[in-house]
């Protein structure tokens, strides 16, 4: 086992993998280094120091999750619909992007991200994006039925997509080429500012995503730092060409469980436009 990863490393790897100055949609796991010299924090002042836009899923479902109304019920929309999520907890909660609640799952260095004063979080009560550096206004343009607008913005300004000690099954990249192969986004439920349930945009099953491992593999830059394998891939070029193969192979993304609702809704086409 070799010692604590410093910022160095992590700066060095940035001008390796040629990101310095760049947005950068990362999805990451601390843990995944082995150790940190001063843990997240270390991580995101490194990002920042070699000039990135950092942009991270802060996601909060099922915190603010509400029980799908019964006008609001489109076809198609990966859920069972007499089944109630007994996780929804948003019943009497509504979102702010004030607040620094997030799902634990994102992992350390999202809730770092959102403990600066300075970060800006999107506004969707579900799927929120948070974002430091110099396009992190960016962020504000998200809203809830156009949930991966931070990622078509960072696509449009040559950022990439760097992945730290997770794999694909992380990158939310891979929906917006969902989106762009002509699939409708699933619809959950949020209170709106005034407190009343509102639609809003959601991403499928992520699972399949492993299976675009062979097909974007020529698009990675890879490199280890102690001991996370770190792999960036270019959102430009990376929705493009998943968006070109999730048309040309549909079932691609399914993640093989035949009873998955997500997966067959989204290979069947998605939810309408709008509930009514």
């Amino acid at each position: 086992m070799g010692g604590a990863v410093k910022s160095e490393a992590i700066r060095a790897a940035i001008g390796e993998l040629g990101l310095a100055g760049l947005p950068l949609e990362v999805h990451s796991s601390l843990r995944s280094f082995g150790r940190v010299e001063g843990g997240a924090a270390t991580v995101v002042d490194s990002l920042l120091a070699e000039g990135c836009t950092v942009v991270v899923p802060t996601f909060t479902s099922p915190a603010y999750l509400v029980e799908p109304p019964e006008s609001m019920r489109p076809d198609r929309n990966g859920i069972d619909y007499e089944a109630p999520d007994g996780r929804a907890g948003g019943a009497n909660r509504v979102f702010r992007v004030e607040t620094n609640d997030v799902n634990s799952t994102m992992g350390a260095i999202p809730a770092e991200v959102l403990a600066r004063p300075e970060r800006i979080r999107g506004s969707h009560a579900l799927c929120s994006f948070a974002a430091l550096g110099p396009l992190a206004d960016r962020v504000r343009e998200q809203r809830a039925l156009d949930v991966y607008a931070p990622l078509r913005i960072l696509a449009a300004k040559d950022g990439w997509a760097l992945l730290i000690g997770v794999d694909l099954r992380s990158l939310t990249l891979l929906h917006l080429a969902e989106e762009k192969a002509g699939r409708r986004l699933f619809r959950r439920w949020a209170n709106g500012p005034d407190a009343k349930p509102m639609e809003v945009e959601v991403g499928s099953c992520s699972e399949g995503f492993l299976n675009f491992e062979p097909i974007l593999a020529p698009l990675a830059r890879e490199t280890l730092v102690g001991e996370s394998r770190w792999a960036a891939y270019p959102a430009r070029e990376t929705v493009a060409l998943a968006a070109k193969t999730i048309r040309e192979n549909p079932g691609i993304t399914h993640c093989g469980d035949a009873d998955c609702l997500r997966c067959r809704d989204a290979v069947a086409g998605g939810p309408p436009a709008s509930s009514g």
